[in-house]
């Protein structure tokens, strides 16, 4: 099944195989119903629900085949049912079952359509249709008193199965939003970066253009390295709101101004190193390159909000593993990357709570400053997150260098 809630790359496992041992189940159960029946092979109508429709109707509701999307699969499962229901009808046959094994199919895809994303209205389209489907099945009794018990059994599952849809669908919906809020507000400290960044900037032209005034007529030489000082400086600032112009700022934030960055990062692992533990210490890796290129600010607050939020996972999620930050240059990239060892215990429950939405900030912070972001488990079982960072190069630059590889 394809539940977009199950985060957990093992839990959606488990609940496949799950799902297949339990239709599995069912399906021995319609097979030793069959055999009890007086001449089981005597018409198509005895066995087709149990040796065909059931399997194929199993098959789409645990999503097989895989190329095929949900309205697919709904569509050839109802299709399948009705006809084989229409068939049973037109050739009675006496049958007193309608196979298990296809009605929990019809109920597990009413799961799914009920908890798709769908317009609230495509939604109820398609759960009613499953459902006209789902108490068709009865009539293939011939029985008065059969297809009654048979429609109250499965109004109840229906019931059941649509409640737990809504649940889902609810679920969902409250996991977008909390998505959507996370890259609100990611795109708002952004905002706030850039605002602060580009005041910084705008004080020193000021400064620079008053200077240049103050000595034009006493050194009128030394006007010209200002100005082009002026340039450059103008030149970074625009850059700056061209990368974020889509950003919206919020009001009554704290003023944020860069400082150097290599020295904020060494705090950082510092502050790792003595929260972990003397046993497992962190430490910061800077290769001559990346010492000495050249950053925007808003690159540089984004590298120490990365390390940052980087290390706070290590603590919460891997407590006690030796933690590596490495800085290196790849031609017009910076290339930041953090890493850990296996941790030496691994707790039930992350230090501060399960999160889940700080990497996903990081993403949209990244992403907006045209870099990358990749994370994932490493051969030897640790963790790393790695970004690259586009270099401050001048506006009339030709230099068109390929991102590194995710």
């Amino acid at each position: 099944m394809d539940w977009k809630l199950l985060l957990n790359p093992a839990a959606g496992r488990l609940l496949k195989v799950s799902s297949l041992i339990a239709f599995v189940l069912t399906w021995a159960a319609d097979l030793a119903l069959l055999d009890r029946c007086a001449d089981p092979y005597g018409s198509p109508t005895t066995w087709l629900p149990v040796y065909v429709t059931g399997p194929l109707v199993g098959l789409l509701a645990l999503g097989l085949p895989r190329s095929a999307g949900l309205v697919k699969r709904v569509v050839a499962a109802v299709a399948i049912s009705l006809a084989t229901t229409v068939w049973t009808m037109v050739e009675p046959s006496g049958l007193e079952w309608w196979g298990a094994l296809e009605t929990a199919g019809l109920l597990v895809l009413v799961v799914h359509t009920t908890g798709h994303a769908w317009r609230p209205g495509l939604a109820t389209a398609y759960t009613l249709t499953v459902t006209v489907a789902i108490l068709a099945v009865p009539l293939r009794s011939g029985s008065r008193g059969a297809f009654a018990a048979g429609g109250y059994v499965l109004t109840i599952a229906l019931a059941i199965c649509v409640v737990i849809g809504c649940a889902i669908r609810s679920l969902e919906v409250r996991r977008e939003r909390a998505v959507h809020d996370v890259r609100q507000a990611e795109r708002l400290a952004l905002a706030r970066d850039l605002h602060d960044l580009i005041a910084h900037h705008m004080t020193g032209i000021i400064v620079q253009a008053n200077a240049a005034l103050t000595i034009k007529a006493t050194a009128p030489d030394k006007v010209e390295p200002i100005l082009r000082e002026i340039t450059r400086s103008g030149t970074e600032t625009l850059e700056s709101m061209r990368r974020l112009v889509r950003v919206l700022r919020e009001d009554n934030h704290a003023a944020l101004r860069p400082g150097d960055l290599l020295t904020e990062l060494a705090d950082l692992v510092s502050a790792h190193s003595t929260a972990a533990g003397g046993g497992t210490p962190a430490q910061l890796e800077v290769t001559a390159a990346a010492r000495t290129a050249r950053l925007s600010p808003e690159v540089e607050v984004s590298v120490q909000r990365l390390v940052q939020e980087a290390l706070t996972n290590v603590r919460r999620h891997a407590p006690g593993a030796r933690t590596t930050v490495h800085l290196d240059v790849d031609r017009a990239w910076l290339e930041v990357t953090v890493t850990n060892t296996v941790p030496g215990h691994r707790a039930a429950v992350p230090a501060g709570g399960r999160g889940g939405f700080g990497l996903l900030g990081l993403r949209e912070r990244v992403e907006a400053l045209d870099g990358t972001l990749s994370t994932g488990a490493l051969p030897h079982g640790g963790w790393q997150v790695q970004a690259a960072f586009p270099l401050a190069v001048p506006a009339d630059s030709t230099l068109q260098a390929d991102r590194p590889g995710r």
